[in-house]
């Protein structure tokens, strides 16, 4: 499978791959790296508020955290049947695809609302028993409720336009989108231009507003450009019970891969809250500016399924195997630079956050940690979300994912925090064996061959 020399060629002498690569993982990284920027301030501005604002804000989004695992687990899986058709350029399923995944992101969507709109308090709770925490914390996720069908429909939208090959006309929408929501925040948070000062309120009406900004503005722009996407409902909703049973045989593993990763997610954001508010501020300010250098890593990864996606449907299954090492090299390289990029970056980055100094030493400890195995996140990423599911193994990159997270990672927090009442940052370092374990059994299944399956 490793060809190594050949690979590494692959990667700095062939132009066609570059231009590939750069087409479909550019944008990408822009977009997320806007994205994790105005999170940044985002959290900033929230921050100004105080550390309980901080945290109130934080666990409410670990709700739309869980909720966007789900909507990712969809639009992936779909994502996978869009890059095999469009590899085969099959528009009549392609379109079929989009209307089972825009009706299934708006079924989660409407779910996640009811759930969090009746039972707001109950769910800050399960992550922090401070009062003042769950009270900012549900008035915040209350409002925030609103924006998510339009969220569900975004994505599967963006999911599907990088399938076909088009990365440009999403990075640019949520562009505008985010510099409305970083505005947004400004006036509401802090009351400017004549509007009231409503302070977390503030920052989950503003998020509303720029996702019904966005959603629309990339609808409209779908349909005025008579692209592929640009489905009539007749087109959307031409499918059977069949049809569907088959669709999921491929989007139900990646529902249940990333949903799994999530419910993991929620029990560490649990085992953090549990060990206090500073705890949490740590985690939070750290996950902000992990976001910032992740970009690269999720630019590649979307990347990687496409090209792999591609050739596969296309029939070229060598080329796809190709590709899958080229990805590899490249993504340690990546994860390489990427990881002395945190540790030199992360005491500047640290002083634009108004904490304590006990936040901020967590906080720092916790980088110094993560930028030495920051390779091996960036590479699993590749591994499991570009090359597996690219490559339509969506039910082994389920199992290796939901083993090391349940098995390994979830235990290890728990007995860090509780057992051998480690400080925060100890208890993210006992964490980072999972991600090992994870690289380990991806490696070997990538190895082995088995991965390339033509779903459709």
């Amino acid at each position: 499978m490793f060809k190594t020399g050949q690979a590494l060629n692959g990667i700095f002498h062939d132009k066609e791959f570059y231009f590939k690569m750069l087409k479909l993982s550019l944008p990408v990284m822009i977009q997320n790296l806007i994205l994790s920027f105005l999170n940044m301030i985002d959290t900033v501005m929230v921050g100004k508020l105080g550390e309980t604002e901080i945290a109130a804000v934080g666990i409410a989004n670990q709700y739309f955290f869980f909720f966007n695992m789900f909507l990712i687990g969809v639009c992936a899986g779909c994502s996978v049947f869009i890059a095999q058709y469009w590899g085969k350029r099959d528009i009549t399923n392609i379109k079929r695809i989009l209307g089972v995944g825009l009706v299934s992101t708006t079924v989660v969507s409407l779910a996640f609302m009811i759930l969090g709109f009746f039972k707001p308090q109950e769910i800050i709770a399960l992550f922090n028993k401070d009062s003042e925490v769950i009270d900012l914390g549900s008035r915040y996720l209350k409002v925030v409720l609103a924006s998510y069908i339009f969220t569900g429909i975004t994505f599967m939208y963006n999911f599907s336009l990088r399938s076909v090959g088009n990365a440009v006309q999403p990075m640019v929408i949520s562009f505008i989108a985010l510099l409305c929501n970083a505005f947004l925040n400004y006036v509401f948070i802090f009351g400017k231009f004549g509007a009231p000062v409503m302070g977390v309120g503030g920052a989950a009406l503003a998020t509303v507003i720029a996702r019904v900004i966005e959603t629309t503005v990339l609808v409209v722009s779908i349909y005025y450009s008579r692209g592929v996407l640009a489905a009539s409902i007749k087109e959307l909703t031409d499918i059977n019970l069949n049809y569907i049973k088959r669709a999921y045989q491929t989007i139900l593993p990646v529902i249940l891969n990333d949903t799994c990763w999530g419910l993991a997610s929620l029990v560490y954001s649990a085992v953090y809250g549990r060990m206090g508010t500073q705890a949490v501020a740590s985690i939070q300010i750290c996950n902000t500016i992990f976001n910032l250098f992740m970009v690269a890593a999720f630019g590649l990864s979307s990347a990687t399924a496409v090209m792999v996606g591609n050739s596969i449907g296309a029939g070229e299954e060598e080329l796809g195997r190709d590709y899958a090492r080229r990805y590899i090299i490249l993504s340690v390289l990546v994860g390489v630079l990427l990881g002395l990029s945190i540790a030199v970056a992360s005491p500047l980055m640290l002083g634009f956050f108004n904490v304590s100094e006990t936040v901020k030493r967590s906080s720092q400890a916790i980088l110094y940690i993560s930028s030495v195995t920051f390779f091996i996140r960036v590479l699993d990423v590749i591994l499991i979300v570009g090359i597996l599911r690219g490559g339509g193994d969506a039910t082994r990159a389920l199992i290796i994912e939901g083993a090391t997270m349940w098995f390994i990672g979830v235990p290890l927090s728990i007995i860090g925090a509780f057992v051998l009442r480690l400080p925060v940052h100890g208890v993210y370092a006992l964490t980072i064996l999972e991600e090992i374990a994870k690289c380990i059994l991806s490696i070997m299944r990538v190895k082995s061959g088995k991965w390339i399956n033509d779903v459709t």
